[in-house]
């Protein structure tokens, strides 16, 4: 096994200098932020305080959240608002695929709250959105990060027929920090989506954060558990703790062992794998097209 650094984060309130990120500036970034208030549209950027949302919105891009920006589950990782979701907006379709066009993006990415209240879990919306996208824009590309169906294979199979290019479906995390970091998700039901979509016939992805009490062997496991079960495209990036009450940070993780994940990620048989303190599920998503 390479031995690679570990940092400590006994200072908490200190980040490492490989995870400072620039403001968000330019005027790129001020008019994707006014189409997004415009058109009345969620962001996985602005309510998961990505630390990208300045270098995306800056190159004219965004990830989209559909089906409102309550979630039904409580991760103790993510920073989106966990509660009852009020009625969806059956028009949201029209307003994601109008504002894609205005924003004269080339590849979209699409995700959502959980709604395990519905019974399709949200499916219905998932497609009319995609088709409507790609109806207005069909040059445009699109990766949609679906959220866990709790085994409604129907709702699965809905979600990544209306012809998008990549489907991502984050594990998150290790197989044994999922009843603290996953308490309503389960590691191996992830794993059958995953194989699902790939069975399916389109290409798959999946994210995983670092930094919540993970060793190396786990992650190694993760990765072999991936491959397995069909994953095309892996990305790896360092957790932030969005608030105090939010699963803390037991690792700032040194970019030579981000680099060291990607080199057995590659060798484990994942065809591509985007691994670096600041990579979120979405960066660089236009990249994972054609790998």
């Amino acid at each position: 096994m390479i031995d690679t650094p570990v940092v400590s984060t006994e200072q908490r309130t200190r980040r490492p200098d490989w995870l400072r990120v620039k403001l968000p500036i330019g005027e790129n970034f001020k008019k994707v932020r006014s189409l997004v208030d415009e058109h009345k549209l969620h962001t996985i950027c602005q309510s998961g305080n990505c630390p990208n949302m300045g270098e995306c919105w800056g190159e004219g891009t965004a990830t989209f959240m559909i089906l409102g920006n309550v979630c039904t589950r409580s991760c103790t990782f993510c920073a989106v608002a966990t509660g009852r979701p009020n009625e969806y907006d059956t028009d949201e379709p029209r307003r994601v695929a109008e504002a894609i066009q205005l924003m004269q993006v080339k590849h979209a990415v699409i995700t959502s709250v959980n709604r395990d209240e519905l019974k399709d879990k949200g499916a219905e919306i998932w497609y009319q959105t995609v088709r409507a996208v790609k109806t207005q824009s069909p040059q445009t590309t699109i990766e949609t990060l679906i959220p866990d169906t709790k085994g409604n294979w129907e709702a699965l199979y809905r979600m990544i027929s209306a012809g998008q290019e990549v489907v991502s479906h984050n594990m998150e995390t290790v197989e044994r920090l999922y009843r603290n970091v996953r308490p309503q998700a389960k590691y191996t039901r992830s794993l059958e989506q995953t194989r699902r979509t790939k069975e399916y016939g389109k290409r798959t992805k999946s994210g995983i954060m670092l930094g919540l009490g993970e060793t190396k062997d786990e992650v190694f496991k993760a990765m072999d558990d991936l491959a397995e079960n069909g994953l095309d495209i892996l990305t790896l990036g360092q957790y932030l703790q969005p608030t105090k009450m939010h699963h803390e940070v037991l690792e700032f993780i040194h970019p030579d062992t981000f680099a060291m994940y990607k080199e057995e990620g590659l060798r484990r048989g994942l065809k591509y794998v985007e691994s670096g303190p600041l990579v979120r599920s979405s960066y660089h998503a236009e990249r994972h097209v054609h790998v």
